[in-house]
């Protein structure tokens, strides 16, 4: 059984290169289930219910957010009425949304996907390491196929939660830095592990931003707006092989694809 998950959606240059590219990597990669972090996919900042619309209408399973999730104001009203778009589990009881869902599909086992956020250089959430661990026992009870989704920005942090859940889950994957990372690899006890996943939309860029303003902040410590970025898309992200009844993972391995300028030009 395979298993696709696509780094950070940036803005619509990276909901376009998904668009159109999915359904030749699903076909390559013979890919049974498609998660994508989407937080980043309304202009940069958020997702919005048109665009998780969009997404799931391509072939999206899945989608986990992070830190940007309540960017657009609609976005809490949202969630609670579609339990394929995650938010942090992590947040307090309350927040609207859920952090985790158990999904089923005709002739696959179920497929469970937990959305976690970091806390090194984050917002204050609840403690990921200690809720990581009853909630997977909690969805083990329904599948052993789990796939984690780290957001977090340190590093050493990504990796100490692939290291606590190993053996307990299919993959932990982060998300949240944009930039892909070359670590991917099967932990001791049969996770599969990627500290970043990468992004998908515009590499021409700072992490899917226009260079010159973000460099003008940095040169003055100014307020400048960080539009979008349009040049040279990619679609970033890997493919776990898992066994479908132990849900322990045979592979991993990355993905970096262009949207060739003749497709581009079609969008």
């Amino acid at each position: 059984m395979n298993l696709l998950f696509l780094g950070d959606i940036v803005g619509e240059p990276g909901r376009r290169a998904v668009r159109l590219l999915l359904p030749v990597l699903r076909e390559r990669h013979q890919a049974d289930f498609v998660i994508v972090n989407g937080e980043n996919s309304a202009g940069g900042s958020g997702i919005t219910a048109n665009i998780a619309r969009e997404l799931f209408a391509a072939g999206v399973d899945v989608i986990t957010t992070g830190d940007h999730v309540w960017d657009q104001r609609e976005t809490a009203g949202f969630l609670p009425t579609e339990p394929r778009l995650l938010r942090p589990a992590n947040y307090p009881a309350g927040v609207p949304g859920s952090g985790s869902v158990v999904l089923r599909k005709p002739g696959l086992p179920p497929v469970a996907v937990l959305n976690l956020q970091g806390r090194t250089f984050m917002p204050p959430l609840e403690n990921p390491f200690h809720l990581a661990v009853t909630e997977v026992a909690r969805l083990r009870t329904e599948t052993p196929i789990i796939f984690v989704d780290i957001h977090a920005e340190a590093t050493s942090e990504k990796i100490a939660i692939g290291r606590l859940l190993d053996g307990t889950v299919s993959a932990v994957v982060g998300t949240h830095t944009h930039v892909q990372t070359a670590d991917e690899w099967v932990l001791p006890r049969g996770t599969a592990y990627l500290t970043d996943a990468g992004f998908c939309g515009p590499h021409d860029s700072i992490l899917g931003r226009e260079v010159e303003p973000i460099i003008r902040r940095f040169q003055t410590g100014m307020p400048s707006r960080f539009e979008v970025a349009t040049g040279r898309i990619r679609v970033q992200g890997c493919v776990i092989s898992l066994d479908p009844v132990t849900g322990l993972a045979q592979q991993i391995f990355r993905i970096d694809e262009p949207l060739a300028n003749e497709i581009a030009s079609v969008a």
